[in-house]
């Protein structure tokens, strides 16, 4: 009898942080006692449905060495991170081939979003696990959106009726996401998250609903909000 299908997190953390404008990268930052990245981590160490975490991180990272983890008997593992997003996902992918089969899960979540709430990932991995493809969690966009010219000038105001903003984990069959991420890349692309992949393969991808406050750390001022938003009892939606 096959055994059950695995859950496997990959955490692509190369980036710099330029946006920042600090010499640690943004993943390491200090946020509510802790640093960004133990909040990621814990997220998936403490769901009893993660088989384990594969996280790429830059050859010049001095900081990961000092980092000390409480696996809580889970493997995390080390995958060489690259100049892209995608590089280090599909880095992670390939350092997985003897440890996944084509029809595992794997959920690909940003380094600098610590704010992932447990019925969150509890909520994409229930509804998508029968899903043939997978899905990403996203929400509905609230506010106007306006296109601008290149002088910064409005050129025009599109209804956002159907527009969801895009957030992490992407939860995909691993056979799958492989194949579009090195596919993407022999095409010359460069996709920007891995749902952008899969669909110029041509795949079908999923949005599950997600919480508004799945933060991602990109410049100074989202520490606070993060901060504050760790900072609510659990159960409060945001």
């Amino acid at each position: 009898m096959q055994s059950a299908v695995r859950f496997w997190a990959v955490i692509p953390a190369a980036g710099t942080g330029t946006r920042m404008g600090g010499a640690i990268p943004k993943q390491y930052l200090p946020l509510a006692g802790r640093t960004v990245i133990e909040y990621v981590l814990d997220i998936f160490l403490s769901d009893p449905r993660i088989a384990g975490i594969t996280v790429a991180i830059a050859e010049t990272d001095s900081h990961w060495q000092h980092y000390l983890l409480r696996s809580q008997g889970k493997p995390v593992r080390i995958a060489k991170g690259g100049v892209q997003r995608v590089n280090s996902v599909l880095n992670a992918l390939y350092s997985l081939q003897q440890a996944l089969r084509e029809q595992d899960w794997v959920l690909v979540h940003d380094a600098v979003r610590p704010c992932l709430h447990a019925s969150d990932l509890e909520r994409l991995i229930e509804t998508l696990r029968q899903d043939p493809v997978g899905g990403i969690l996203a929400t509905p966009l609230v506010d106007t959106v306006k296109c601008v010219d290149q002088e910064h000038r409005i050129s025009g105001a599109p209804a956002r009726r159907n527009f969801w903003r895009a957030f992490t984990p992407q939860m995909f069959r691993y056979g799958l996401l492989m194949g579009a991420l090195d596919a993407a890349l022999k095409r010359g692309e460069a996709p920007t998250d891995e749902a952008a992949a899969m669909e110029s393969a041509g795949h079908v991808v999923r949005v599950v609903e997600g919480r508004s406050d799945n933060i991602k750390i990109t410049r100074p001022e989202d520490l606070a909000l993060a901060e504050a938003v760790l900072n609510q009892p659990r159960g409060v939606s945001p």
